[in-house]
């Protein structure tokens, strides 16, 4: 086999194993989601006025750059509705009014009863 062909047919091995490597990786983990949103927990537990923290926001963000494609939102969203579960006392008007606070756009409401798999 020439060089020149060898070179391209590894480049071509290469950008499969890349591509591969990116489709396997899936959707966001509960992990991720669970350490994202930690700071906020203390936060929609009680009846908040104030601002949120900044380490809750940070998170937030930190949540929606990682969720770009819908499998990773939906992801997400499961993970926060089964963490929620787990989690007493939970002030859901305080857990929708976050992103607002964070200045996070999401294109759904915040709530225990949110279908997690019409989330766009």
């Amino acid at each position: 086999m020439p060089r020149s062909m060898s070179l391209k047919l590894a480049c071509v091995v290469v950008l499969c194993l890349l591509v591969g490597a990116l489709l396997a990786q899936g959707a966001i983990s509960c992990v991720q989601v669970k350490y994202s949103l930690l700071p906020c927990v203390g936060y929609v537990r009680g009846n908040n006025a104030g601002p949120a923290p900044p380490d809750c926001c940070k998170g937030i963000r930190s949540l929606k750059s990682a969720a770009r494609r819908r499998l990773d939102r939906q992801a997400a969203c499961k993970c926060i509705k089964s963490l929620a579960a787990d989690i007493s006392d939970i002030n859901y008007s305080v857990a929708a009014g976050l992103p607002g606070q964070c200045k996070v756009h999401i294109p759904y409401k915040i709530s225990p009863s949110i279908d997690c798999k019409r989330v766009k």
